[in-house]
């Protein structure tokens, strides 16, 4: 009996080294290959983050191909012919792993990455003839680049390099001459549209989910998933201003999951994942103080009304949703809403006289409609299949939705907002996934996103549908109108 002790510890010994030598062998395969793009610590540098919290959905069989083959479009090379399948294999194992310690992403790292390119003369006007307020930013992640294009000749104006994948929708300055950008790896990127300049980026972050501009468009928000923190920074040179640890008032810690400007309001709200508890923060007088407003259970994706007097917000795991009045704190309503709806990407116009907003649902095919003056449902309209995004136009009778969550990822719906009916489906590419639609200025023209790389713009004409013109992008996975997103257009997010 003792031998056979004896034996199985020997064995467990042998895999303990096995796995410690493994484990050397890829921290130093790391260091040799990989440290010089994405740092010492996996927190990124030219290259992105390679943390489990940075990757998405890039996993296994994936990473080993980007490791392998390289990336299109980018600096990482190919590694196929340096290093064996094993050694790859090593490699992925090894960036799967969560750090040891959270990483420490403060005030002096923050400021130690700014960078500032070009400083933009005040008096500047746009290098283009094209009408500045009437543009699309085209964010293209298949390549990780954003196009500037004029909505009116439907031209690209300028297409530019950005940060590996930027997420949560850029934001604009009052006057549409700058846009932010923030990536998952926490850059927040500012680009001056009228020079076609890049103006500088900074490192707010290591895993970031979006950002807000303050309704003076004198701060940006940018909130963390890691650290767990709220940041604020200076729009005009992106020098930090302060962080804020997202903990609630009894000390315990959340990942901050969005961060909304309330223009009404002159705050900033923002949404905690783990935590029962919301806050508003005052831009006035840049005093940024913190209300604390409890809630029953943590919610992580937001819709305000138009007054930004109420806020309606849905939890990843609930089934309902709740309402609560900003001003007071209190709970107002509770509406059923199991199909997980994405409020980020609702909606709200008029319909037979009152307010409504509608949503689409991550989990199911519909769409809610809810009148806003007592947050009552309307009806429920049934889609295709899950969807992730929809808009309109103050403009436009009709609202779009996707279905790009499910089978039918090719197809988009339009809602007839005067009879809440779908009147017409369309397929701009059979087989392939269709999203994010924006309309111009006008309300007058859609674009939709064949989000493929290579995908294409499709432009349909907003009254009768027709196709008038197709642009080739690389996975263009949202385009983002200039007047309408400075005018918070009832039609799009902000």
């Amino acid at each position: 009996m003792k031998r056979l002790s004896d034996a199985i510890a020997m064995a467990l010994l042998s895999l303990t080294l096995s796995a410690s030598a493994a484990s050397a062998d890829a921290s130093q395969l790391y260091e040799t290959h990989c440290v010089a793009c994405h740092g010492e610590q996996r927190l990124g540098g030219i290259g992105p983050a390679l943390l489990p919290e940075n990757m998405g959905r890039l996993r296994g069989a994936a990473v080993q191909k980007v490791i392998a083959d390289g990336r299109d479009a980018t600096q990482m090379p190919a590694f196929g012919q340096v290093l064996s399948k094993a050694e790859i294999e090593s490699i992925v194992a090894y960036i799967a792993k969560p750090l040891a310690q959270p990483p420490v992403w403060g005030m002096a790292e923050i400021a130690a990455s700014r960078r500032i390119e070009t400083i933009p003369a005040r008096e500047q006007k746009p290098v283009f003839s094209a009408d500045p307020l009437n543009l699309f930013v085209v964010v293209e992640v298949g390549d990780h680049h954003a196009t500037i294009l004029d909505g009116d000749a439907l031209e690209p104006l300028a297409r530019f390099p950005t940060r590996f994948a930027l997420h949560g929708g850029p934001k604009f300055s009052a006057d549409g001459r700058f846009v932010y950008f923030m990536s998952r790896d926490g850059w927040v990127e500012k680009y001056d549209i009228w020079s076609l300049q890049k103006v500088g980026e900074v490192r707010a972050g290591i895993n970031s989910r979006n950002i807000a501009l303050s309704p003076d468009g004198e701060t940006i928000a940018v909130a963390n998933y890691l650290p767990k923190s709220l940041v604020l920074l200076s729009a005009s040179d992106l020098a930090p201003i302060r962080t804020f640890d997202a903990q609630d008032a009894n000390g315990a810690s959340s990942r901050v999951s969005a961060v909304y400007q309330a223009r009404p309001r002159n705050s900033f709200v923002v949404a905690l994942k783990d935590v029962a508890e919301m806050w508003e923060i005052s831009t006035q007088k840049g005093d940024f103080k913190l209300r604390r407003i409890k809630t029953d259970e943590p919610l992580d994706d937001f819709f305000f009304d138009p007054g930004y007097a109420h806020v309606l917000g849905s939890a990843r795991e609930g089934a309902v949703s709740k309402v609560y009045a900003l001003d007071t704190g209190r709970e107002v309503a509770a509406l059923s809403l199991p199909g997980l709806p994405h409020l980020g990407s609702g909606i709200s116009f008029v319909y037979d006289g009152r307010r409504v907003m509608a949503t689409p649902h991550i989990r199911s095919g519909l769409v809610s409609i809810i009148a806003m003056d007592d947050w009552s449902p309307v009806k429920t309209v049934p889609t295709p299949g899950p969807g992730f995004f929809m808009r309109s136009h103050e403009n436009s009778r009709f609202a779009w939705t996707d279905s790009m969550m499910s089978k039918a990822k090719d197809t988009m719906s339009i809602l007839d907002k005067t009879s809440l009916e779908i009147v017409r489906s369309i397929t701009p590419s059979a087989g392939k996934t269709a999203a994010h639609v924006e309309f111009d200025r006008y309300g007058k023209r859609v674009l939709v996103s064949v989000w493929e790389d290579p995908g294409e713009l499709v432009v349909y004409d907003a009254e009768t549908f027709v196709e008038i013109k197709r642009l080739a992008m690389r996975k263009p996975s949202g385009k983002y109108n200039v007047f309408n997103k400075i005018n918070l257009s009832e039609g799009t997010s902000h």
